[in-house]
Order: C-alpha cells, then sequence, then structure tokens
C-alpha cells in the first residue's frame, strides 16, 4: 500500500470507530474527516498527494447535486404538509383503523407510501399522532403500531430515488463512477418496491407479534405522564420558613428539587406568581416537584399538601394555559443540551415538568438530564407561546391535532406543481433544476412561507453530504477501492457470481445499523464499483444492492432517526428493535438478491 493509500484507509477506519461512538454528531464526525483529509494531504506533499486534487476546491461538495437535491426534497416535502396533502391523505385512513390488522396495515402503507415521495421522517413525524389518537380511540398499544409504521417509512424510502438521501447518493455516484449517467427517478422503483412491499407484509403479518408483550404499552393511555404526580398544591402554614421570603428567594432554596408556578388567589384563579413577591400565611401554590422527592421536602420547609389538586390541574388547562407532550426529533437544536438551553430558547414562556426516556419517567434533577433523540418532554405555558417555541425548537407534539383542511384547488395545485418537476426530470432536464423550480413556485403560489424554507432543511444531513464527497473521491482517487475490490475477490473467488450482491448488501446493511446511511453509501458505493469492475460484470447490480443494503437500519433504535422517533411514545426496549428487525433483514437480503439479478443483470 502506498502512503495515501495508508492514509486515506486509516482516516475511513478512525471515521467510521467515531460514528460508531455516537460521542459526536454525524456532521461533526464529517468535517473532523474533511479537515483530517486536508491536512494530510499537506502533510505527504500537497502536490504529489492523490487524497485532494485542489485544497482551495474540497468545500465544493456542499454544492454537489447530490447535496442540493436532498435539500430541495426536504423543502417540497414542507410544501406538500402546508397544502394539506397529507392531512387529507391521514384523514381517509380513518374508517380502516377497526380492525387490529388493517389498523397496523392502513397506517404503515400511508407512512410508506409518502416516504418514497418526501423524507421519511417527516412522514413518519406526520402520522404519529393520528397513530397515537386511533390507538387511544380503539383501544389498542400503540407499541404494535408504531413500529411497524417507523420501519415502513424506511422500507418506503427504498421505493424511489428522491425517498431517501443514499439513493440520491447512488443515483449521482452512477454518473461518476461508471460511464451512465445518474439513475431517474424510478430507477429504483422494481427493486425497491418489491422489497418494500414484502417487507410490508412481514411486518404486518408477523413483525408486530415478534415484540415482547411485557413491552407494550397500556391500551388506551393518551398521555405518557401522569400529570398529577408531578403537580400538586401546597399552602404555606404557621410556622413555615418560606414566610416573609420572596418567591425567588424561595426558589433558590428549594434548589432545583421543587419549581412555584401558580400562584392560586382567593377567588381559585391561578396566575403566575411574582418572583418579588412576599409569601405570607396562608399562601397557596401550584408546584412542581418530583413525587419521589415531593414528601422530603414538605417534611423539610414545614408545608401543607392540598387535597383540591385534580380541581387545579383542570384549572391549568384553561384557556390559554396547557400541558403538551414533545419529542426530541433529530434536527432539534435541544439535543445534547439541558433544561438551561430551552428556558434561554423559550424565553421562560414554557416549563419543563418532566422528561420520560423509553416510557419512563427519568427520576433525576431535571438540570442534570442531556436530551437525546426519542426523549418525550412534558411541557407546561401558554398555549400560543409555547405553539410557536415548539415549532421552533423542532419539536414533535404528541398531542391531539386538528388535521388541516386544504382546499381542492390548492391541494390540486400542489400535487400538480411536484408532478410537473417529477414529469420534467424524466425528460433529460436536470432533476435538481426542476426540484428548485418547484420549490419556487411553492413560495410564489403563497403555499410555502418563506420562514419554512430553511427551517425544514435537515442541515446536519447537508453538512455530512457536503464534507463526505471529498472523503469519498480521495477513497477513490487513491485507488483503495481497487486495493479492496482484489482482496475480497480473493477471498471469496471460489463463491459463485451472483453470492457477491448478497455480500455487498449484508455488509452495507450491517454499516447502516451503526453509522449515518448516507455515509455508508459514500464509502460502499465506489467499493462495489470496484468488485464489478474486478469481476469483470455490470456495476448496476452492485450499486442497487449498496442502495436495498443502506435503506436497511433496522436491528437499533439509533440506527435511524425514524426508529428513536418512536422510542418513548411506543415504551419500546432496546432488544425490540433487532428482534423484528433482524427478521425484517433477513427477508429483504433474501428476497433482494434475486430481484438484483432480475432487473439489474450481472453481464
Amino acid at each position: 500500500m502506498s502512503q495515501d493509500q495508508i492514509a486515506v484507509t486509516g482516516l475511513i477506519v478512525v471515521m467510521f470507530a467515531l460514528f460508531a461512538w455516537n460521542r459526536w454528531r454525524y456532521d461533526i464526525v464529517a468535517v473532523i474527516s474533511l479537515v483530517a483529509l486536508v491536512a494530510l494531504d499537506a502533510i505527504l506533499g500537497g502536490e504529489a498527494s492523490r487524497l485532494v486534487e485542489e485544497p482551495k476546491r474540497v468545500l465544493e461538495g456542499f454544492g454537489h447535486p447530490a447535496v442540493v437535491t436532498v435539500a430541495a426534497v426536504l423543502i417540497i416535502s414542507r410544501a406538500l404538509r402546508n397544502s394539506g396533502v397529507v392531512d387529507q391523505i391521514s384523514r381517509s385512513v380513518m374508517p380502516f383503523t377497526k380492525n387490529q390488522l388493517s389498523h397496523i396495515l392502513s397506517l404503515s402503507l400511508v407512512v410508506m407510501v409518502l416516504s418514497a415521495f418526501m423524507n421519511n421522517v417527516g412522514a413518519l413525524a406526520l402520522m404519529l399522532p393520528v397513530a397515537l389518537k386511533t390507538a387511544v380511540d380503539r383501544q389498542r398499544s400503540p407499541t404494535i403500531l408504531l413500529l411497524p409504521m417507523a420501519f415502513a417509512s424506511i422500507l418506503g424510502g427504498m421505493m424511489t430515488m428522491i425517498g431517501t438521501p443514499p439513493n440520491i447518493i447512488i443515483a449521482s455516484l452512477r454518473a461518476e463512477l461508471t460511464d451512465a449517467p445518474a439513475f431517474g427517478l424510478f430507477a429504483f422503483t422494481p427493486v425497491g418496491g418489491l422489497v418494500a412491499a414484502s417487507g410490508l407484509l412481514f411486518i404486518v403479518l408477523l413483525g408486530w407479534r415478534l415484540i415482547p408483550a411485557q413491552s407494550h404499552k397500556k391500551p388506551g393511555m393518551e398521555s405518557l405522564f401522569q400529570i398529577d404526580d408531578y403537580i400538586t398544591e401546597i399552602s404555606v402554614p404557621c410556622g413555615c420558613e418560606w414566610i416573609g421570603k420572596t418567591v425567588a428567594e424561595v426558589e433558590k432554596l428549594v434548589s432545583e428539587k421543587m419549581t412555584l408556578f401558580g400562584f392560586i388567589r382567593k377567588d381559585g384563579r391561578v396566575l403566575p406568581p411574582n418572583p418579588d413577591g412576599v409569601i405570607q400565611e396562608g399562601c397557596r401554590y401550584v408546584v412542581k416537584a418530583d413525587p419521589v422527592e415531593l414528601q422530603g421536602l414538605i417534611e423539610e420547609h414545614g408545608l401543607r399538601l392540598s387535597k383540591e389538586m385534580r380541581h387545579r390541574i383542570d384549572n391549568l388547562k384553561g384557556e390559554h394555559t396547557g400541558f403538551i407532550e414533545a419529542i426530541v426529533t433529530a434536527g432539534s437544536p435541544l439535543l445534547g443540551r439541558t433544561r438551561t438551553y430551552l428556558r434561554r430558547r423559550s424565553g421562560n414562556t414554557m416549563t419543563l415538568m418532566a422528561v420520560a426516556r423509553q416510557n419512563k419517567p427519568i427520576r433525576q434533577q431535571l438540570k442534570e438530564v442531556v436530551f437525546r433523540i426519542g426523549d418525550v418532554l412534558l411541557l407546561h405555558g401558554k398555549t400560543p407561546e409555547m405553539n410557536d417555541t415548539i415549532a421552533d425548537l423542532n419539536l414533535l407534539p404528541l398531542a391531539e391535532r386538528e388535521l388541516k383542511v386544504g382546499t381542492f384547488s390548492r391541494i390540486g395545485l400542489s400535487v400538480a406543481i411536484f408532478a410537473g418537476a417529477i414529469g420534467l426530470s424524466m425528460t433529460g432536464f436536470p432533476m435538481t433544476i426542476a426540484f428548485l423550480g418547484a420549490v419556487l413556485a411553492y413560495i410564489l403560489c403563497g403555499i410555502l412561507p418563506l420562514r419554512d424554507i430553511y427551517r425544514e432543511v435537515e442541515w446536519p444531513i447537508i453538512v455530512l453530504l457536503g464534507a463526505m464527497i471529498p472523503v469519498s473521491q480521495a477513497f477513490q482517487s487513491t485507488d483503495c477501492t481497487g486495493l479492496i475490490a482484489e482482496s475480497i475477490h480473493g477471498l471469496t473467488g471460489a463463491l459463485p457470481q451472483w453470492s457477491m450482491i448478497a455480500l455487498v448488501m449484508v455488509v452495507t446493511m450491517c454499516l447502516s445499523d451503526i453509522i449515518n446511511n448516507a455515509a455508508t453509501a459514500f464509502i460502499m458505493a465506489p467499493i462495489a464499483v470496484g468488485i464489478a469492475g474486478t469481476l469483470g460484470l455490470q456495476p448496476d447490480p452492485f450499486l442497487m444492492a449498496v442502495a436495498v443494503g443502506a435503506s436497511c437500519a433496522f436491528l437499533t433504535p439509533i440506527g435511524h432517526q425514524c426508529n428513536a422517533m418512536i422510542l418513548g411514545p411506543g415504551g419500546y426496549r432496546f432488544g425490540d428493535y433487532w428482534r423484528v428487525g433482524l427478521p425484517l433483514e433477513i427477508v429483504i437480503a433474501t428476497l433482494g438478491t434475486p430481484l438484483i439479478l432480475h432487473f439489474w443483470p450481472l453481464t
């Protein structure tokens, strides 16, 4: 191996280790790899090195058609939601929820079809409140609904080129790695559609039955939290040490164990407490405290409990205030941060009451909780301001929502714009430009407000793609892909040629379960083309094997954002995913290999 090959191979290994470690978010790891690549190029001799063609052009990956296409698809997804198209589809599903199997099938099928044309995380997020509400209405555990829906959203991405970032990457790399043009929008459909349909049947008929009964969340529970476990009413009796102190002084005294967020007037109305107000004997407050620590606080400070808490909770759910449960999603700025950041971003317009992880409230001081994907937050505050803050923080509210009613003309116009962009791209017009034109049309028609354009773009994914392109190109320019392909051929030379398709698919599946699937596609696609070249076979079936494998992240909740999103609301355990996901991946690998060979022959 040359110095260049050793350097880039070592970089890839370290990068994969950092992805698997999950200490830093994937976009940070990708930028670290990009900076390290340029540094290694300079150390190894600059112009004599093959790692970077021109250091000043290393950031051109952010303008790559694949990166721009991913961003455009995310924005188009938002426009389709704004127009009411998706909510109209959701409304039509309701009659099919009476029977348990049709309930699972209808929700999963809708999510799968939506995921073929829009961001799969967005498709799942739209249908998640619908699933939770219908689970309550039909008295069924949401556990049997959410995992099939999450897996269906991932399967749906296989069906078209725009269904998932790995497919967009594979389509672009085909033009760069071979003499053929990029894959078209529906080039993935023959294989991806049949694999997705087979996977959906497995999930609906058998997969959900593999979830252990002890993981099933109790049917009919509309709320993850029992609010009265966290909120209570206290009075200040004679001799209490709070008398004569201000509310602000008392909050410092009780530290993080109790929060005073409501002062009860004599007429029963609950008002926000004045931080400078002096506490007197007989004052009553609505407080938040963890049930584990509450009794100790009462004894320590000489407080007294009220017997009218249920009525007070109803008052707190008044016209202008209320409680909302919201999920921390993959794009939320809360990730890796604490309650302090939430307070600052919300301008103290809402109070964090509790956090739940994997269906269980966290029993520790809230100031110590570092938010993760899938955490469910119990929030209280003024409803209008809280709704805006939740949207700004990219949280997914789980409360019942009214479906948007889009006019026929508005829905028809949004679909026509999207269909026009797809039709234009099928004539040979650059797809990236066609989709950017669709975004512009949505803006001019008033379907897509300007404030939604950049909010909907998942910037960590964009940064990941832009930073990974030069790393992938270095992997190719140093001929590491050829070296690996020859090594694999030497080890598997006695195996039939078709088995190499299965091998590439399985290896890609394994990587996608532990690292980001877009990064997996960038590394595995050149290797797959190298294997095809070494064997003297067509590269397309190998690229399709990478595309299918990169979309199979079913073994862990961290393998895909959709898996993490349902962790709390569904009450799943870590092991529940592989119990369903491993048989599903076996089904996909078993069916995917002959399907690829049928539609994309080796010779």
